[in-house]
């Protein structure tokens, strides 16, 4: 590895640093990523969760995703920022969000997972595979 994966929220408060590669990458077109962008999708990179170390206080909220599992998404509760994700069924990864890195440069998208969920207006890579919802394991 080159170097870590920094980043964190709008006003620095949040700052995660992490040293491995990340293991997925993917730009998801689900519901809940378009409500907490704001957007039609939302851009994210997991991580093995050993080698994370994350600072400041990070605000908590959960939800249910499609397959019943809780995902709880963390977010600056200075600047309101998302920046990463964990999932209760998944605890060894640690989801970020794209935009938050340092050097978004660093973010290469493997796939577009719930693209059943697209809209028009939000065209992706189109050479990049699509899936319904998440690819099989």
């Amino acid at each position: 590895m080159e170097k870590p994966y920094t980043g964190g929220c709008a006003c620095g408060a949040v700052r995660y640093q992490i040293s491995a590669e990340p293991v997925f990458s993917n730009d998801c077109q689900c519901r809940d990523c378009q409500h907490e962008s704001g957007t039609g999708h939302g851009s994210h990179m997991t991580f093995p969760r050993a080698g994370v170390a994350v600072t400041g206080e990070a605000k908590h909220w959960d939800m249910t995703a499609d397959s019943g599992n809780v995902k709880t998404r963390a977010f600056c509760p200075n600047c309101g920022a998302p920046v990463y994700m964990t999932f209760s069924a998944m605890p060894d990864i640690f989801t970020i969000r794209a935009a938050s890195l340092d050097d978004p440069s660093r973010y290469k998208p493997q796939v577009v997972t719930y693209a059943a969920r697209s809209h028009a207006w939000d065209q992706l890579d189109p050479s990049l595979p699509k899936f319904g919802g998440m690819p099989p394991a």
